[in-house]
């Protein structure tokens, strides 16, 4: 193995997975995960899950991968020549959650760790992750429960943490093209090194642990809220949205394709459904224009006394 302790980030990866399909099968109550083990040509593979057509999660997938070779692909290096040359193990989760329900918000998260070796060399290593959600019709105390698990998981290690990765999760969740927020973001952290394995390792397991806590009282409270076809028409055309940002802006997509990924796992993020129309604007007044004027930007969610624009942002209307 390359790394003493990568055994350990894999042990703790492969048990977060099934953690999480236990529970998420568990509240969709009418399907299951399927698995689905994979190959890399290049070296490793991973077991993908994915839940389809079930009573709460139209499509979902939690996926395991272990992957590794002689040379980090260019999404890597980039950015870190110094890393050009080095081998290199990838180890990581990552989840994506689509309910039917426009009520319910669409969910993503991972969380991953890094190796990269060369002889004569100290190894370069580093933790990432982070968890963020995307509702299509936002209900301002699901929001701040969200963000408030995501600040709890943070505390134990220093002040500043919960405002530094939640400001990171808006920056790397922004659609630059179209100057827009993909959702209310959470938590995202990359290339941690500076604690120290075991420090790094603990806040990686903590931001892993929290995302159940954080997400599944939203999905319990949602999903049985009425919706009309023009609530659904809505959600896919937002979904729209996830779609751009995951095939234009995605890191985590690009260094799955250009590391020789599994192409049906990397892709397993996209929405079974989705659509695009011409220079659609929200009705003045509207909760979707609730959505755009007051969700699909930064905020300060848990630093607000009140926070609520419009009575539609306290009942999800």
């Amino acid at each position: 193995m390359a790394h003493p302790q990568l055994e350990d980030v894999k042990t703790y990866l492969l048990d977060l997975q099934e953690r999480l399909c236990s529970a998420l099968a568990a509240v969709d109550g009418g399907a299951v995960f399927h698995e689905d083990a994979w190959q890399r040509p290049g070296g490793g593979g991973g077991r993908s899950r994915v839940i389809e057509k079930g009573r709460v999660f139209e499509k979902g997938g939690v996926n395991f991968s272990h992957v590794y070779g002689e040379q980090l692909p260019p999404s890597a290096t980039a950015a870190r020549p110094e890393l050009t040359g080095r081998s290199f193990h990838a180890v990581g989760v990552s989840w994506v959650l689509h309910p039917e329900n426009p009520h319910v918000p669409t969910s993503h998260g991972n969380v991953r760790f890094l190796i990269a070796e060369k002889s004569g060399e100290a190894p370069v290593w580093w933790f990432g992750g982070g968890f963020d959600l995307t509702p299509f019709y936002p209900v301002h105390e699901d929001v701040v429960h969200w963000h408030r698990v995501a600040r709890d998981a943070c505390a134990p290690f220093g002040e500043g943490v919960y405002p530094r990765y939640k400001a990171w999760c808006d920056d790397y969740f922004h659609l630059k093209h179209r100057d827009e927020t993909r959702g209310v973001g959470g938590l995202f952290f990359d290339d941690l090194n500076e604690w120290g394995f075991e420090r790094s390792f603990a806040f990686q397991r903590a931001v892993g642990d929290a995302f159940l806590e954080a997400y599944l009282p939203i999905v319990k409270r949602r999903v049985d809220t009425p919706w009309s076809e023009r609530e659904r028409a809505f959600q896919l055309y937002r979904r729209g949205r996830y779609v751009e940002f995951n095939l234009v802006w995605d890191r985590g997509t690009l260094f799955g394709l250009q590391s020789g990924g599994r192409t049906e796992s990397i892709l397993m993020s996209m929405p079974p459904l989705a659509s695009w129309e011409y220079d659609w604007h929200p009705e003045p007044g509207s909760a979707e224009e609730c959505l755009y004027r007051d969700y699909l930007r930064p905020r300060d969610w848990l630093g607000e006394q009140t926070g609520r624009s419009q009575g539609q942002e306290e009942d999800g209307a």
